[in-house]
């Protein structure tokens, strides 16, 4: 909290966030009578009101104005004594059962804690396996997941400041860097932002048993961390599931194929187009359409429309059956050179 005058300002969320919110009070240039009052965070206005006493103040994503009366200018009144609670394991599985119902690419993980880690990869896979949502979580040090919904990351890396992280708050940045990546686009070799060295760095030999162990990791090139290759912690290869599902720009184009899919069919097919021969090929057609733009992007490759797409009568009246056969594209990522002497 902060207090000016009679205005009391207090942070809208706790913890020590709240600490690099300061605020700001001074008079309008243009009308004497009214004040600006700007709430700044790390120094950046993020929002601005003009008002004529502070009960004109109303509350912002950051903060909550309370009292009455005039208000008094200041250049700066930071908030403090903000602090982080204690988080408990429920809090994360309280977390996990809000969240499910949202729409979401990947979740990070930023603990130690194996119970939490097995916790959040059960979560995974009943997602992915049993309700159709294909989603990605992002643990530390855990390749013992063998699955290509859990991503696990071995080691952190040091920032420009000097600031070292751990492969456990480096879980923040590979989900959002995951989520972000497109269907046709690998994170292998992609710099972490504003970092320059890793922490703790390997040998080769340390690189390559980390990788086939299902592990996600960083290595120092050039004063940066680049990630060393975009998998997944899968290695437990079947029939069913093949080592190109160890990659994660191979589980994108798959996980975008039936995320795109249902969003396709909820919009525009589902209670709108009747199930006979003319509704079924206008569906086979939509899903046609979408694997060539797919193949136009080179997220997929060697569609054939005519044996590549089944679209069919369901054993219910109301329901269709389709198969889709699909053939992702992977990056470059090995290139074997042979030098002979002329």
């Amino acid at each position: 909290t902060a207090t000016v005058g009679n205005l009391t300002v207090s942070a809208k969320w706790g913890g020590v966030r709240g600490n690099d919110i300061t605020i700001v009070i001074q008079e309008n240039i243009d009308d004497e009578a009214k004040f600006d009052v700007s709430t700044l965070v790390d120094g950046a206005e993020i929002d601005k009101q003009t008002v004529s006493d502070i009960d004109g103040l109303t509350a912002n994503d950051w903060v909550i104005f309370s009292g009455t009366g005039p208000l008094t200018e200041t250049a700066g009144a930071p908030l403090v004594n903000g602090s982080d609670g204690t988080v408990t394991n429920q809090a994360y599985v309280d977390y996990l059962a809000a969240v499910e119902i949202f729409d979401f690419n990947t979740i990070a993980l930023p603990s130690t804690d194996d119970t939490l880690k097995a916790t959040f990869t059960a979560f995974a896979k009943r997602l992915r396996d049993d309700e159709g949502k294909k989603i990605q979580v992002v643990l530390e040090n855990y390749p013992a997941a063998d699955y290509e919904g859990v991503i696990s990351v071995k080691n952190g890396v040091v920032l420009s400041n000097g600031t070292t992280l751990t492969a456990a708050q480096a879980t923040a940045w590979v989900a959002s860097a995951t989520a972000g990546a497109q269907v046709n686009e690998s994170l292998t070799y992609q710099a972490y932002d504003d970092a320059v060295d890793v922490a703790p760095r390997y040998t080769n030999a340390q690189i390559i048993a980390a990788l086939q162990a299902g592990e996600f990791l960083f290595t120092a090139n050039d004063n940066q961390a680049l990630v060393e290759q975009d998998i997944n912690t899968l290695t437990s290869f079947t029939v069913d599931k093949g080592k190109q599902l160890a990659k994660n720009r191979v589980i994108r184009v798959l996980d975008g194929i039936n995320n795109d899919f249902v969003r396709i069919f909820s919009k525009f097919y589902i209670g709108k187009v009747s199930n006979n021969a003319d509704g079924r090929n206008l569906l086979k057609s939509e899903c046609i359409n979408y694997m060539n733009t797919l193949q136009g992007i080179d997220a997929i490759q060697n569609f054939d429309a005519q044996s590549d797409i089944t679209v069919q009568a369901g054993n219910d009246v109301d329901a269709v059956y389709i198969e889709a056969y699909a053939w992702p594209v992977d990056s470059i990522e090995k290139i074997y050179v042979l030098v002979r002497i002329k």
